[in-house]
């Protein structure tokens, strides 16, 4: 066999359907589009219209909202952060903050603050600037003679 030789199977390829070009076509006169009106044109935009019947998003009740002022903290767990002083990422010395976080490659980006969470195992007595933390992280980084050091956060400052 040879590269010009090479061929489709039979039926890999099926033509398109040529439609409009008159009745004998099988989709002609109104190509496949049905009768008149708005479908039968170019530009349909009605998504959701039920032809005159109540659509079901308006059917149905409307829950919840969004609070345009809340805060996305990024997020940070006890157990990540002893594997990365395990493995020389972070030093457990100096004061561990947002930056050198991303730094180590724990956190891909700061959004409006720093979030301690308390899974994992902390061993390392460590000092850490974040926005929030939780109380099973509060607790553990004392317990291993660490401190933590809430900060405010810009956003928060902004609304009070």
């Amino acid at each position: 066999m040879k590269l010009h030789e090479i061929r489709d199977n039979p039926g890999a390829r099926k033509r398109r359907m040529i439609i409009c070009r008159g009745i004998g076509s099988g989709k002609g006169k109104t190509g496949g589009r049905g009768g008149k009106g708005q479908t039968a044109r170019t530009g349909v935009a009605i998504n959701g219209f039920e032809g005159g019947q109540m659509p079901l998003f308006r059917r149905l009740p409307k829950r919840g909202f969004t609070n345009i002022f809340a805060l996305k903290f990024s997020e940070v767990n006890l157990g990540r952060i002893q594997a990365a002083i395990d493995s020389g990422k972070l030093d457990a010395k100096g004061t561990i903050n947002a930056e050198a976080l991303v730094a180590s490659g724990l956190l891909r980006r700061v959004y409006d603050g720093v979030r301690l969470l308390g899974t994992g195992n902390l061993k390392s007595k460590i000092k850490i600037e974040v926005s929030g933390a939780s109380k099973t992280a509060l607790e553990a980084v004392k317990k291993a003679g660490g401190e933590v050091i809430l900060l405010q956060t810009q956003a928060l400052e902004a609304t009070e």
